[in-house]
């Protein structure tokens, strides 16, 4: 497969190509000499979406909102410090 290089320097990344990789609209292309050649890498954009809930299903930990949530992170911090202290001494 071969491709005429644009006026702007641009090339046609080839359909069977970019369907193999996966490639979408949107995503970058690295660029990086090797030796006497050009190695192209794609990364996809960062998504826009959350996760938040996305593993619900395969746990059941639930995260407390707002304050219990800070009450929760403070009590872990002080176990872990009593633990530490338990174990130094």
């Amino acid at each position: 497969m071969s491709s005429v290089v644009g006026t702007k320097g641009q090339v046609t990344i080839e359909k069977e190509i970019r369907d193999t990789l996966g490639v979408q609209p949107g995503w970058r292309a690295i660029q990086r000499m090797e030796g006497d050649r050009v190695v192209l890498e794609f990364l996809p954009p960062k998504h826009r979406r959350s996760l938040a809930g996305a593993l619900e299903h395969a746990t059941t930990v639930r995260i407390p909102a707002g304050q219990a949530f800070e009450d929760a992170v403070e009590q872990a911090w002080a176990d872990s410090a009593r633990e530490g202290e338990e174990a130094a001494g």
